[in-house]
């Protein structure tokens, strides 16, 4: 599907930056526009430099970036595009950002740690954005981190669509399991959408990428169970909640989340957990030793590209938050 854009008439114009060119040429394919020309290199020390190789004055600009690995890499592209777009004189700097960086830090969980997820929103701001488009933030009130628009999208549609069209799974025996007390609020989105009950695993996590599960609250015996988060990392949580419903009673175990960042050895612990299917979005591009046939990958670029086109064209987006 395309959106009906003139490309020779419209003032705006979509960038890719280097974290995640696939998605960034499907939204601008879904809107109807070729990607923006410009370039990233580096000079001998390392330092970034940005071309922007067509005019952008008095365009709405939108740069399509995730801060994912490399984080500080990608961050910093990102930081050095925004200050290029606006010397460039744009009317609007947008960010589209399908995964934000550094947003597990959002407040101080011990004496004298930073709230990096703020830290960020600030750096965004200074460099001269106008507007920032997320996608399942970890935790919604770092929308409040901002005093520029923010549009805050969810994927549980668009995974919740999966189960219902195409994963042909018995919908009758189903339970959405969150990990923790945190991701109540999203199951039960995902619940309603599938019109089945919740669970929730009580953890403890001793230390960061640790955890251990301590009680499953609700009856999962004999159900198919999916587990919904919105950041899987190590995917130590999701292998371990995976097993402890099992040994409760669950018939089998999905997993889904938003944002993939599957670090270290996250993958080859997916493929030897009783995790019958991951489901993903391509919020975070999947490298090919990161791929697995355990692993479904679905599609955010639509979600944006409608989400762009309404923001260049003025019009309602909440529609789409839901």
């Amino acid at each position: 599907m395309s959106y009906q854009i003139d490309a020779a008439t419209t003032k705006m114009k979509i960038f890719s930056l280097n974290s995640n060119q696939g998605l960034a040429e499907e939204i601008a394919q879904h809107v109807g526009l070729p990607l923006g020309k410009s370039s990233v290199t580096h000079f001998s020390d390392g330092e970034i430099q940005i071309n922007i190789e067509e005019s952008i004055r008095g365009y709405d600009v939108f740069i399509v970036q995730s801060t994912s690995q490399p984080v500080n890499e990608n961050l910093m592209e990102l930081l050095i595009m925004i200050d290029a777009v606006k010397r460039a004189s744009a009317r609007t700097v947008n960010v589209v950002m399908p995964y934000y960086g550094y947003a597990r830090q959002d407040r101080k969980a011990r004496s004298r740690e930073p709230i990096t997820a703020k830290l960020v929103a600030n750096l965004l701001e200074t460099a001269g954005a106008t507007r920032v488009i997320a996608l399942d933030l970890h935790a919604p009130q770092i929308q409040g981190f901002f005093d520029i628009l923010i549009d805050h999208l969810v994927a549980v549609p668009l995974i919740s669509d999966y189960f219902l069209k195409e994963s042909g799974i018995d919908l009758e025996n189903v339970i959405v399991v969150s990990p923790d007390h945190g991701g109540v609020t999203r199951a039960r989105k995902m619940a309603d959408r599938l019109k089945a009950p919740i669970a929730i695993i009580d953890k403890r996590r001793p230390r960061p990428n640790v955890a251990e599960v301590m009680n499953i609250i609700g009856n999962v015996e004999g159900k198919t169970a999916i587990i919904i988060d919105d950041i899987i990392d190590t995917a130590g949580t999701i292998s371990i909640a995976a097993s402890a419903l099992i040994e409760s009673g669950a018939k089998e175990v999905y997993a889904c989340c938003t944002h993939p960042v599957l670090s270290g050895p996250a993958v080859g612990r997916i493929n030897d957990s009783v995790i019958k299917e991951l489901i993903i979005t391509n919020s975070i591009a999947l490298p090919e030793e990161k791929k697995s046939p355990k692993i479904k990958q679905l599609s955010v670029a639509k979600l944006l590209a409608e989400t762009i086109v309404r923001v260049h064209e003025q019009k309602s987006v909440s529609t789409l938050f839901d």
